[in-house]
């Protein structure tokens, strides 16, 4: 008989009871109770014999256990000293004792003479761990008590033999045979003994309907209706549940359910018999154990917690053995590389020793490129980790290292320098193919160190003699750009897109940097690439810090700090000294004074990191008043820059700032002579290094050519769009035009020069500009509508003012929109000036114009300058002397 859940629990009730009442009748009755484990057998097992006791029938009781299965006849000792009703006959093979067949013969009489006093009922529960002898005796009495009032009820785990083979075969062969199969409970069944119907479903998914699991997730929590709100805990009473019903599931189920567990996704009848080593039948009836009491669905777990519970007493080196075994199995059938993958890693996690041949290693990293599409680079170093320690020849183990450094640059580059050290030593002694040479001079120049890079790959930076940066700095803008838009950011192009950004900063359109630079640094969020974010947030930064934009890279270097897991290595000091440069020129001492006045070991200030490092630190110096301590890291720098052959002031212009230092000393000629020398040089060329180079010389030189050279110096540095070092230029130039009698022209190129140093946000330059005028004046957009409506629009005097003001009526409404920049560029642009000579008139970037004139329209609601309103306030011509 074989029903669902709750009606064949109550069937098999019915089914008891009349076997109980023909047995008080005086007939026989044999009755076989089959079940997955915990689905209620014990239970109806007890059920039959409190009622029969409560009838007055003798009930003799006996329970099976592994532990005894070995001992001779310890089921029918149990069964006869439950009532202390006979002796149980003793046979042996010595003289004058019973054989026996003798033996079981008096026994079905003593239980045929006891049956005449009243109904006997035997109840046998685990028969499937019963002993071979019990059995036996059993079913001697089932084959001549036929006529005897004797009830023998037996119940056993469905899939799970005897340890006699024809026992149930030779119950079955009796005409007062019956069998009950118990099922486990459907999910309408469970939330009908739950009372809550609205977790039922949940209660049934992960409990499989089996009454005993059901019980300990009831006991363990309320319900778990919502996936997301929770389960079993790893030892609760569900998990112990799970390991009862594993432990009663038959000698196999503990180490097939393993088998199963760790395997996974991928387990499958065959691969659980050969991780096993169990022969297929054997598997085959564990597996049908496990599935019928509900702990498995097919060859998979129904729940975490179940698989989770299969491992628990899973001990370490059994555990590890078993992934071992269990990556055999998989990359025998070609199995998914991940998954072989994943049993190395975890046997090498255990704590076990695993050796990975030619064949592991192969797997490993394909595995490996398979995680990084997925963007998972920290679990694809973990594998390539493993697989470097792998055995195989050496140069294939090389090539795995020079990998797992790329890798590891993804997510921490201070780790992937530790890894360059000694594949450096194998580039150097020739041991490292072209195809690993490649990519490690790639590392090399991500990290800053472009000279270890030129060594290993000296025809890229041309002859011998030439500096290792003029690959890097000379390279045309087009050139630059037409990688930016062809290559996309992997591990192979991260190196060659970044030093592309920085010739681009270094170029004469350091503008273009910017936008490229953002670019990357969102695909580098995309790829979820904390490495490359770091890289590309600090050339951001180093973008807009060239443009003048401090507030920018302030941010965008502190993004840079803060994506790296570590601070070690050089590339830290990227960021750290934009963020330096940018906090001092901002008058945020103390922040640049913490990143200032670190400890930088001697042997990281060698590329191009440290380089920018020592700059920013002896800029910070100098800002405070410490020219002497300023001087001795810009003459480091250029020793270093020297002895490296990367002396280029298109990249750290050293001796100009020296040559700073040494003007606050006093010593003039020297600072002229390092001027002098650095427009000597073919970088003196580019409008940056022209510009602070002819700054410095007309300081330190003859004043009467002092206004000459500034102007000079001023027309060089708007072409190159540093609106800091404009500014400051601008307000040298300023006090030369008063020096020389032009006190009106030069009052207003002095509020011009500060008017465009407070825009960059350069408040240290500001209070050097003009120390008493205020900092934190309210622009036109935060003003009152009567201020503005009443305000002549005279700022500070000039047009160019923090509040050029806006008239009466639309225009002013208009203008009352924009900040102060967009106001200026806006009235020009009206007046009818093209983007050019707006340029030149404001000592702005023409992209920087663009940029002020989309936000214009936006604002305006227009989308073109042929709408911008005529009521705007015009620029005053002595704001744009």
């Amino acid at each position: 008989m074989t029903r669902a859940g709750l009606a064949g629990r109550e069937a098999g009730i019915d089914l008891l009871e009349t076997a109980l009442a023909d047995c008080a009748a005086g007939g026989s009755r044999i009755v076989l109770i089959e079940a997955g484990t915990g689905c209620g057998k014990s239970a109806l097992v007890d059920l039959v014999a409190e009622r029969a006791a409560a009838t007055g029938a003798t009930v003799l009781y006996a329970v099976g256990a592994a532990e005894e299965q070995q001992v001779p006849l310890g089921v029918l000792r149990q069964l006869v000293n439950s009532e202390q009703v006979f002796a149980l006959p003793r046979p042996s093979d010595g003289p004058g004792a019973p054989s026996r067949v003798e033996a079981m013969q008096a026994f079905c009489a003593e239980l045929r003479e006891l049956s005449m006093d009243g109904p006997v009922v035997l109840c046998v529960d685990d028969v499937q761990y019963a002993d071979r002898e019990s059995l036996q005796y059993v079913q001697y009495l089932a084959r001549h008590a036929r006529t005897a009032p004797v009830l023998v009820v037996v119940a056993g785990a469905l899939h799970v033999p005897a340890q006699d083979p024809a026992f149930t075969t030779e119950l079955m062969r009796q005409p007062h045979f019956r069998r009950i199969r118990l099922e486990r409970l459907t999910a309408d069944e469970v939330a009908l003994v739950r009372g809550r119907p609205e977790d039922a479903v949940e209660l049934h998914r992960i409990s499989g309907g089996n009454p005993l699991l059901l019980r300990a997730l009831v006991e363990e929590a309320a319900g778990f209706a919502d996936a997301d709100a929770g389960g079993p805990e790893p030892g609760g009473p569900f998990a112990q549940a799970v390991a009862t019903c594993l432990r009663r599931s038959g000698p196999d189920g503990p180490a097939l359910a393993r088998a199963v567990a760790l395997l996974g996704e991928q387990a499958s009848a065959a691969r659980i018999t050969r991780l096993t080593g169990l022969d297929a039948a054997a598997a085959r009836r564990g597996l049908a154990a496990l599935e019928a009491s509900g702990l498995l669905d097919g060859t998979g777990f129904r729940h975490p917690a179940a698989r989770a519970a299969a491992l628990e007493d899973c001990d370490p080196q059994t555990r590890t053995a078993l992934h071992v075994a269990a990556a055999r199995v998989l990359g025998e059938d070609r199995g998914p590389v991940l998954a072989v993958a994943g049993h190395l890693l975890a046997a090498g996690d255990g704590g076990g020793a695993v050796e990975c041949g030619p064949a592991e290693v192969a797997v490993l990293r394909d595995a490996a490129e398979e995680l990084l599409v997925r963007n998972d680079a920290r679990e694809a170093s973990r594998l390539l980790e493993l697989a470097v320690q792998g055995r195989g020849e050496e140069h294939v183990r090389r090539g795995i290292g020079v990998r797992l450094a790329q890798i590891t640059a993804r997510f921490d580059p201070a780790a992937a320098e530790r890894r360059l050290g000694a594949l450096l030593e194998s580039a150097r002694a020739g041991l490292l193919d072209t195809e690993q040479v490649q990519p490690l001079a790639a590392l090399l120049l991500a990290q800053g160190q472009v000279a270890e890079a030129a060594g290993l790959l000296p025809d890229a930076v041309g002859e011998p003699a030439a500096s290792p940066l003029d690959t890097l700095l000379d390279a045309p803008a087009a050139v630059s750009e037409r990688l930016l838009q062809s290559a996309r950011l992997t591990d192979a192009t991260v190196a060659p897109l970044a030093q592309a950004v920085r010739s681009l900063i270094c170029s004469e359109h350091p503008e273009r940097a910017v936008p490229w630079s953002r670019n990357l640094l969102e695909e580098a969020r995309r790829c979820q690439a904390p490495g490359w974010h770091a890289v590309f947030a600090a050339l951001h930064a180093e973008a807009l810090l060239r443009m003048g934009d401090l507030r920018g890279a302030h941010g965008q270097a502190t993004a840079a700090l803060e994506a790296l897991p570590e601070r070690g290595g050089s590339f830290p000091c990227a960021p750290a000294a934009v963020l330096i440069r940018a906090s001092t020129a901002m008058g945020r001492f103390t922040e640049a004074s913490r990143l200032a006045d670190r400890q930088v070991p001697q042997g990281l200030l060698t590329g191009l990191y440290g380089l920018a490092f020592l700059r920013a630190r002896g800029l910070y110096r100098l800002a405070v008043n410490q020219p002497h301590a300023a001087l001795a890291d810009f003459l480091e720098a250029g020793r270093l820059m020297e002895s490296g052959h990367m002396d280029r002031p298109a990249f750290l212009p050293w001796r100009t700032d020296a040559a700073e230092a040494l003007l606050r000393l006093g010593e003039r000629a020297r600072a002229e002579q390092l001027a002098l020398r650095q427009l000597a040089l073919p970088d003196a060329q580019r409008p940056w290094v022209q510009g602070v180079s002819l700054r410095i010389r007309a300081m330190a030189g003859d004043p009467k050519r002092r206004t000459a050279v500034l102007g000079q110096a001023v027309d060089a540095l708007h072409r190159s769009g540093d609106r800091v070092e404009t500014a400051r230029a601008m307000a040298e130039l300023g006090r030369a035009l008063q020096a020389d009698g032009s006190a009106s022209k030069g009052s207003a190129m002095i509020r011009s020069a500060w008017n465009l140093a407070k825009e960059s946000d350069a408040t240290a330059l500001c209070r050097e500009i003009l120390p008493d005028a205020p900092l934190a004046a309210p622009a036109a957009r935060d003003r009152t509508p009567s201020e503005a409506g009443t305000g002549t629009g005279t700022g500070t005097g000039t047009g160019t003012g923090a509040g050029a003001g806006a008239g009466a009526g639309a225009g002013a409404g208009a203008a009352a929109k924009l900040s102060s920049s967009e106001q200026r560029v806006a009235t020009l642009a009206a007046q009818g000036l093209t983007n050019r000579e707006i340029s030149a008139k404001l000592y702005l970037t023409v992209s920087t114009v663009e940029q002020h004139l989309t936000r214009v329209y936006r604002k305006l609601q227009i989308t073109s300058r042929g709408d911008l309103p005529m009521g705007l306030e015009p620029v005053a011509p002595a704001a744009v002397a």
